[in-house]
């Protein structure tokens, strides 16, 4: 397993992180203990969870995924050799959280850290993440911004300014931001170098082969500023893993477990076209698809980790071992071929 910094921070995680979004819904609580063992087996150090999870969130269900490892970490006896980040949701209208619509709030946060510490039975969260801005922007890999904002919109400074409080408080240790702009993130950065808060330490949006929006301008953001990407889906909702293909929809896939996941993002006959290109190629170079295109993750230089999931622990294996894979020059010019070819085929404005 490679080992990178994340941020400032002088930790070292795993390339590879383990995504845990199915736990409780696609995913049994064994299930998730077995893909737990199997990961630290493979020097996996790294966990991404988040008080929303499971995916697609259902009152019923919130909170579950959280519970499964809490469980699990409360078996294995050991804390602090794993790095675990987690996630504050932000504006939703959903009262399932804390009994009132849900917003990335100071009171809101505070009251969120501490019914995740009880979920994972831990007294930190070593990244605690705000799961998307507050404010009205494109984000969920939507590519497009459009100047409409709310007239209630929550500040980051008074976010930065409960994690402030949760770091001094010994319940945090480093914060992160998700589903950001580059505007988002110099502006966090800005507040810590000009008020003292804390300084965030990555940031976790989609990066996969048909969704780029991040090598616009936040690549560039991520280099300089050394707050690494923590890129999620990088399958593309496993698209890129090459299960649909020729119309299959198989047994147990989000896109039969969840209805209306096949008019969610990645499912577009472009899409599908621009897999179809992909999948050649990583046939003409004797690897499966799926291999190829997390390999393309893992090495990109503004990547701290790649947060890959499984519903199977066959899946699992296959992604993990992704990090042995390193693509060639030529290979990669391959790449930016087919993706220039088509550029954006996915639905804009969609989160699933």
């Amino acid at each position: 397993m490679e080992f990178r910094k994340l941020g400032t921070t002088g930790i070292d995680v795993s390339a590879i992180c383990l995504g845990t979004m199915t736990w409780g819904e696609q995913n049994s609580e064994a299930d998730a203990h077995e893909q737990l063992e199997y990961a630290l087996s493979q020097d996996i150090n790294f966990i991404d969870t988040a008080e929303i999870y499971p995916v697609y969130p259902r009152p019923e269900t919130q909170g579950r995924t959280e519970t499964y490892i809490g469980n699990w970490l409360q078996k294995r006896g050991k804390r602090d050799d794993l790095i675990i980040a987690s996630k504050v949701v932000a504006r939703n209208n959903r009262t399932d959280f804390r009994g009132v619509p849900a917003r990335a709030s100071k009171e809101q946060i505070l009251q969120a850290i501490d019914t995740s510490l009880m979920r994972l039975q831990t007294d930190y969260i070593d990244l605690y993440q705000i799961h998307w801005p507050d404010r009205k922007t494109n984000f969920f890999g939507d590519v497009f911004y459009e100047h409409a904002p709310y007239e209630d919109e929550i500040e980051l400074e008074e976010q930065l300014e409960a994690m402030q409080e949760l770091i001094k408080a010994g319940k945090i240790h480093h914060v992160g931001l998700s589903n950001e702009t580059s505007w988002g993130v110099m502006h966090a950065l800005e507040l810590h170098k000009t008020k003292g808060l804390p300084r965030i330490q990555s940031v976790q949006n989609p990066y996969n082969l048909l969704q780029r929006a991040w090598d616009v301008n936040l690549a560039e953001v991520s280099i300089h500023e050394n707050v690494g990407l923590l890129a999620y889906s990088p399958l593309a909702g496993g698209v890129l893993s090459g299960k649909y293909r020729n119309g299959i929809n198989p047994e147990g896939s989000r896109k039969l477990h969840f209805p209306g996941h096949k008019e969610s993002r990645y499912h577009t006959p472009r899409a599908y076209e621009a897999v179809e290109k992909y999948a050649i190629l990583a046939e003409k170079l004797g690897m499966d698809l799926a291999t190829l295109s997390l390999a393309f993750v893992n090495q990109q230089p503004s990547v701290t980790a790649n947060i890959i999931g499984a519903t199977s622990l066959s899946q699992l294996k296959t992604d993990i071992d992704s990090i042995k894979t390193k693509l060639t020059i030529e290979i990669l010019a391959e790449i930016r071929t087919i993706f220039f070819e088509d550029s954006i085929p996915f639905n804009l404005g969609t989160w699933n």
